[in-house]
């Protein structure tokens, strides 16, 4: 029987490709080692596993049926009860089921807007500090407009004139908050091409798409992933703003929409407070958690900043 040897260049292309995923598993475990080390990042890391994992079973913990204003199983504004452990709205419905519901709403919109904006601010900050010059300080002044502007005016703007749908909360947040973004990674990715190794490359005949996409990238990614964790608590207080002002979706359920209809139903004035209290924590709660887990994250990838254990 004869044996094909495997060719020189295949051998030499799966080694480099096993050692590269080498490289990344002892990567990955560094950085869990060290993560470890911060308890508030643990206990925010704790608290948003708990949250998605109630977000994701809601189907099965509440039914789909808990924002029917039809089939209410109570009368409006019970108070906390063994059938109602949190009271029901102004509705009949359940607000422990519309908690659990809206948690859904609150995550996925926090989650798509924050990365939406970085995005957006990544590949504004990667362009404007590769190529510099004038078009570098055009970029910028636009980011410096759109940074002194404040966001949630814009918010509100983009909102008010769109449809009022969940994609069009998502939009208005992920188009108005990437300014700091961009300028983060300007400047990141400034200090990245100043290094001898873009100097070798460039002299290879390295591209401009090659530069920014296989050396300026993987480099700010650690800034890039800090910041979408802090951007997504931001976010999520944003689209709770949104929708207490009435510029959400009111055909779903939302920790700002249950604020809203609180306030609709006069819940302040005649303090029925299990109506106004359990989203509001929830929207303060999953915040801090976020930012916990963000202020962690920067602390291992750049333990000069002295972020408190």
């Amino acid at each position: 029987m004869t044996i094909t040897p495997v060719p020189k260049t295949a051998r030499t292309t799966q080694t480099a490709r096993s050692l590269a995923w080498a490289r990344r598993r002892d990567s990955v475990a560094r950085f869990w080692r060290s993560y470890r080390t911060h308890r508030a990042g643990l206990f925010g890391l704790g608290a948003l596993a708990l949250i998605a994992l109630i977000a994701l079973a809601a189907p099965l913990l509440v039914g789909g049926d808990v924002q029917s204003v039809t089939n209410a199983p109570g009368t409006a504004l019970e108070s906390p009860s063994g059938e109602f452990p949190l009271g029901t709205d102004q509705f009949g419905r359940s607000l422990l089921g519309l908690l659990v519901w809206g948690a859904r709403i609150s995550l996925t919109v926090g989650l798509l807007a924050a990365a939406l904006s970085v995005a957006i601010g990544t590949l504004v900050g990667i362009i404007a500090g590769h190529y510099g010059g004038w078009f570098s300080t055009v970029i910028m002044r636009i980011t410096d407009w759109f940074l002194v502007m404040p966001a949630l005016v814009l918010a509100i703007v983009l909102a008010t004139v769109m449809s009022r749908s969940i994609w069009t909360v998502i939009l208005a947040i992920g188009v108005t908050s990437w300014p700091t973004t961009a300028r983060l990674v300007r400047a990141q990715t400034i200090a990245v091409e100043s290094r001898p190794y873009i100097e070798r490359a460039k002299a290879l005949g390295g591209g401009h798409s090659h530069i920014m996409t296989r050396h300026v990238l993987p480099n700010v990614m650690p800034l890039v992933l800090a910041q979408t964790t802090l951007g997504i608590s931001t976010a999520i207080l944003t689209e709770a703003t949104l929708a207490f002002l009435g510029l959400g979706d009111p055909t779903i359920v939302s920790w700002g929409g249950m604020l809203q209809d609180a306030r609709e139903a006069g819940a302040v004035s005649s303090g029925h407070w299990w109506y106004l209290a359990p989203p509001g924590i929830a929207i303060a709660l999953v915040a801090l958690a976020f930012t916990l887990c963000g202020r962690a994250i920067e602390a291992v990838l750049n333990p000069k900043l002295g972020v408190a254990r």
